[in-house]
């Protein structure tokens, strides 16, 4: 699969691989699209403080930034998650990890897929798109554990 996941500066193990590589893909095949090469690399956020200096001239924490390095018919590029942010938006927005998580997995992908998120408008369509393909993410999840319930 051309979805790979690495950590930079920290240890994380991402649960269900096999299931998310699966739902990054469905994504990018929705927009008609094929999935390229497209690396998550998760991280500190001292590490995705220094990125976000060094490439985007922004002195702040975030909890993800891209670098797309899409065509016209591949999506591709490099997705660097904090880990520590991620930890920190699901307390504040009263939700679990994984699926705060799972919401940031895909904004990235959304991005690379053409969506932005600066005017309030379009905020409001990644917002729909996050919450159409973690809807998604959910079946995949349901269909998956029916599959394995079976082959036991």
């Amino acid at each position: 699969m051309p979805i790979h996941f690495y950590c930079e500066d920290i240890r994380f193990v991402l649960k269900d691989k096999t299931i998310i590589r699966t739902w990054i893909c469905d994504t990018c095949f929705s927009f008609g699209k094929k999935p390229g090469r497209i690396n998550y690399i998760f991280c500190s956020n001292p590490k995705i403080l220094e990125i976000n200096k060094s490439y985007l001239k922004h002195n702040y924490y975030t909890d993800i930034i891209s670098f797309d390095y899409s065509d016209e018919k591949k999506v591709a590029g490099d997705i660097y998650i904090s880990i520590d942010t991620v930890y920190l938006n699901s307390i504040q927005f009263e939700t679990s990890f994984y699926d705060e998580l799972h919401r940031v997995l895909i904004h990235g992908v959304l991005h690379f897929l053409g969506k932005k998120d600066k005017s309030i408008e379009q905020i409001k369509e990644m917002r729909f798109e996050e919450n159409l393909a973690l809807h998604k993410l959910k079946q995949f999840c349901s269909t998956w554990n029916k599959k394995e319930k079976n082959n036991k």
